[in-house]
């Protein structure tokens, strides 16, 4: 009899499907070794061989419902901007997201739902493609946004197709508005978060760990002017309120017209329109920030696998 057990310790030890694992101990009459050698034989055991290089390329996946009222974005990564271009890898991150954009839980979870293509898992799919393309790959975050009485507006930068690219924004807009009128706005809002980078949506958001540390930096800077305790203060104040305008987005300088803070673009829309709208949340997703990509020597690489 197989047992759960020895399949997932199959699973953790080659990176192959869970199915996989469960025919490989059947074919091997519950041999587990003979199992481990199957999947090597069948090409489904190299996903484990791969899963300690670094995985810092590969693509941004968005996906707005039809109702428009909810977006995902989900960032799958692999180890060369070659596979990245892969029909294969692209249609991975296409199925990815969308099944995302219909899941309620957090990543982890979600790496063990059932895959609408296969029916296999999430995770499962990863793998076997892991073995297929050669190259280690890492569902490495998603995220969702929606409103209630609105519209969710995509972006995506650098794009390979509508939905896959190197950076992707997703903006929530509150609003009584007509969505076919927000929509254009809210494309060149969320192209300006592509540009701009915003921290958060507005100084209350901002995260105070940073605040401070910015106030420190400024009030360093301020002592040297020799100006007196009060003087410093307002100083202070002032340069703080720069900090505000290049990291909160209502607070930031429109970059299609470069002279209208975003806050003003939406109340000056608002009038025009005779209605109501806000920002709700927004997203940004940039292809591989945060990773310490690892530099290689091809020379050296060669000279090793041939041993000279």
């Amino acid at each position: 009899m197989i047992t759960a057990s020895a399949v997932n310790e199959l699973r953790q030890k080659t990176g192959a499907g869970m199915m996989d694992c469960k025919k490989a101990l059947q074919e091997a009459g519950g041999d587990f070794e003979a199992a481990v050698e199957w999947l090597r034989k069948k090409g489904l055991a190299a996903a484990a061989k791969k899963a300690g290089r670094v995985a810092a390329e590969g693509l941004i996946a968005i996906e707005v419902s039809a109702s428009g009222k909810t977006g995902a974005l989900i960032e799958l990564n692999s180890e060369t901007d070659f596979v990245a271009k892969n029909d294969k890898f692209q249609a991975l991150c296409v199925n990815v997201v969308k099944d995302f954009l219909n899941f309620e839980g957090n990543l982890e979870s979600f790496k063990n739902s059932k895959c609408s293509a296969s029916g296999k898992t999430i995770q499962e799919e990863i793998s076997e493609n892991v073995a297929v393309i050669g190259e280690n790959m890492s569902l490495r975050r998603a995220h969702k946004i929606s409103v209630n009485q609105g519209v969710v507006v995509s972006y995506m930068h650098n794009a390979s197709s509508p939905s896959l690219g190197k950076i992707g924004v997703l903006v929530a807009f509150e609003t009584d508005i007509d969505s076919s009128k927000v929509t254009p706005l809210g494309k060149q809002i969320a192209m300006h978060i592509a540009a701009t980078k915003p921290e958060s949506l507005n100084i209350s958001e901002l995260d105070q760990a940073m605040v401070e540390k910015e106030k420190a930096f400024i009030r360093d800077q301020a002592s040297t002017s020799g100006k007196p305790e009060a003087v410093v203060e307002k100083m202070v104040e002032g340069r703080l309120l720069k900090f505000y305008e290049q990291v909160v987005l209502l607070e930031q300088v429109f970059v299609i017209d470069g002279k209208t803070r975003i806050s003003q673009v939406l109340a000056d829309f608002a009038k025009e329109h005779g209605g109501k709208i806000s920002i709700k949340e927004f997203a940004r997703f940039a292809l591989g920030e945060g990773i310490e990509k690892q530099e290689t020597d091809l020379a050296k690489e060669v000279a090793e696998l041939t041993g000279k």
